[in-house]
């Protein structure tokens, strides 16, 4: 499998000649979607979900897919029927061959007084976790996780415990566009030295092999 990392929370997967990608939002480069047979969405926030792109995606290749949580599904049903797939927290299905699980229902907690919304996360070929805007631990392990670093919703403390609770092989850095280049360094000590795991980062565009 193929991971390739787009900027914030936007990973691409490819394996046997078939293209995933995860939460093209508004910070994902352009072509991001481009040759993808499948589109999954964690949430509605728009740095996961860019509605125009995923349209522009949907619009021109009558072959693409897309598999989210209904307050998505509800945004691109009409336009595109049958091609748009609600799915929710234990739920799996395939798509461009990749076998993929749901975990998950709630967003983070980003204030006591900002009511929660949905989100899911996407366990891919029972290697690979995408956890959205959330700090869900699925119920089997997990060899590669997309470790949300920095959030409005989150502190380094917590994701350090993240971490060490899912005990994956790796972690790669997603969900960072704003965190500045003064404070990679730090983040990656402290995660690196405290996570209790192999703790990784690829700079958007890079690509490595899982």
């Amino acid at each position: 499998m193929k991971l390739t990392k787009n900027t914030h929370a936007c990973v691409r997967l490819e394996k046997d000649g078939r293209t995933l990608v995860i939460d093209p939002g508004m910070f994902t480069e352009e072509g991001a979607t481009r040759g993808a047979e499948a589109l999954l969405v964690t949430h509605e926030h728009p740095d996961h979900f860019d509605e125009g792109r995923l349209r522009a995606a949907l619009e021109a290749d009558p072959a693409v897919e897309v598999w989210t949580l209904r307050s998505v599904a509800e945004q691109l049903t009409a336009a595109f029927p049958g091609r748009v797939h609600t799915v929710g927290h234990g739920d799996g299905f395939t798509a461009a061959g990749f076998d993929v699980q749901v975990h998950g229902e709630l967003h983070a907690v980003i204030h006591p007084d900002i009511p929660r919304i949905t989100n899911i996360g996407f366990l891919i070929d029972d290697t690979v976790f995408h956890p959205g805007d959330a700090l869900t631990v699925p119920d089997r392990p997990v060899e590669t996780l997309f470790l949300p670093v920095m959030a409005p919703w989150n502190k380094i403390s917590e994701v350090i415990d993240y971490v060490r609770e899912v005990r994956p092989v790796r972690a790669y850095d997603i969900h960072d566009a704003l965190l500045t280049d003064l404070a990679r360094p730090i983040y990656d000590r402290q995660i690196g030295a405290l996570g209790g795991t192999d703790h990784r980062r690829l700079t958007p565009g890079d690509s490595t092999e899982l």
